[in-house]
């Protein structure tokens, strides 16, 4: 599709379906606030906002950043309302060591339009 001002690919909503399909080593990020985590959001999706990622460095982060690390062999999709918040996530995840980043074309809005489900708590 295309790649964000960070060098993070775009994926579209078929590419990602797929994704989902064939790859055990997905992990698909969730960028928003948890009350609009909680409203709507794709199946599997861990729940990571934004000021998180980017405090991960703390010390009081620590042993939430040592289990994000372990995963940096996967391929990661980074997810937010419209598909516009997940420059900045992407930008700290680079930076920590992760190269197999994506972000979700048009995010959870798009994929609830398309007519995929999305999980409520």
């Amino acid at each position: 599709m295309g790649e964000s001002r960070t060098g993070v690919r775009e994926i579209s909503i078929e590419e990602f379906d797929e994704m989902i399909e064939n790859h055990d080593d997905l992990l698909i990020l969730d960028v928003r606030e948890v009350a609009e985590f909680r409203r709507g959001h794709i199946p599997g999706a861990l729940q990571i906002s934004r000021e998180i990622l980017e405090r991960a460095t703390d010390d009081a982060n620590r042993s939430w950043l040592d289990g994000l690390l372990e995963a940096r062999q996967k391929s990661l999709v980074l997810c937010s309302q419209d598909g516009s918040c997940s420059a900045a996530s992407a930008d700290k995840l680079q930076e920590m060591g992760f190269e197999k980043i994506y972000s979700l074309a048009g995010g959870i809005n798009r994929w609830e339009a398309q007519g995929f489900a999305l999980v409520r708590e």
